[in-house]
């Protein structure tokens, strides 16, 4: 997905980061476990990369070195995918973006997204299901400008064909960055309006596992540099 509002742009457009070998990210991942004790692995966007981290833990595994996978994604996923990397998903965190190819396509190149991460949800939630301690699914659901009827949709589309009681993450955190800066209506915030819209409408569908985020978690510089965003998760 080649997002307008990407805010990682100086990586994932302009060709930032470092490259590594296997055996760099395979200790990467021990620093984490032994040094760090981090309490996941979180891959981000990580499809591309999937065999090499296969093969980069695969020693750490031998070790007995394991610890949970988060696989961060928008949802743009392939069910073969995640069929055949299923061992690296031991938590989904999938975004459920757009509700409408045209606003897939105009905002992130990304035809047949609707029905791709509709499908990547519903594998995940047969899967993965709720309350099981070594697993699971998160939803997250980002408000975004002038298309908070889409967000209402999806969250309509949990509700009727999963369950409501998915985990939801409904999210007011959208700021301008990179294209998006120039491009209507994905030029400006998420108003309190649009937000309060989709909050309200978690509430009313009945969802009661997840979090609804403080609407003053949008930051613009940050946005700019293309940093990374805190969410400030609150209970819905």
């Amino acid at each position: 997905m080649k997002c307008l509002y990407c805010q990682n742009s100086p990586w994932s457009w302009r060709g930032g980061g470092e490259d590594k070998t296997i055996p760099e990210l395979t200790a990467i991942f021990r620093e984490l476990a032994v040094k760090d004790r981090v309490s996941n692995w979180n891959l981000v966007s990580p499809t591309p990369y999937l065999p090499f981290i296969r093969e980069a833990v695969k020693p750490l595994a031998d070790e007995g070195i394991r610890l949970p996978f988060v696989w961060n994604s928008s949802g743009y996923e392939r069910i073969e995918t995640l069929e055949e990397y299923a061992d690296l998903c031991d938590w989904a965190l999938f975004d459920l973006r757009y509700s409408r190819d045209e606003t897939a396509v105009a905002a992130s190149a990304a035809p047949g997204y609707v029905a791709a991460a509709r499908e990547a949800i519903r594998w995940a939630w047969e899967r993965r299901g709720l309350g099981r301690p070594d697993g699971g699914l998160i939803v997250r659901i980002l408000v975004l400008p002038g298309h908070a009827d889409e967000a209402v949709e999806s969250l309509a589309w949990l509700a009727t064909e999963l369950s409501c009681e998915v985990p939801v993450s409904v999210m007011s955190q959208y700021t301008p960055a990179y294209a998006a800066l120039t491009r209507p209506p994905f030029d400006r915030a998420v108003t309190e309006e649009e937000y309060a819209e989709v909050a309200e409408a978690a509430a009313d569908f009945g969802f009661e596992n997840g979090w609804i985020q403080d609407p003053a978690s949008a930051d613009p510089a940050l946005a700019m540099l293309g940093e990374n965003m805190s969410p400030g998760h609150g209970t819905v």
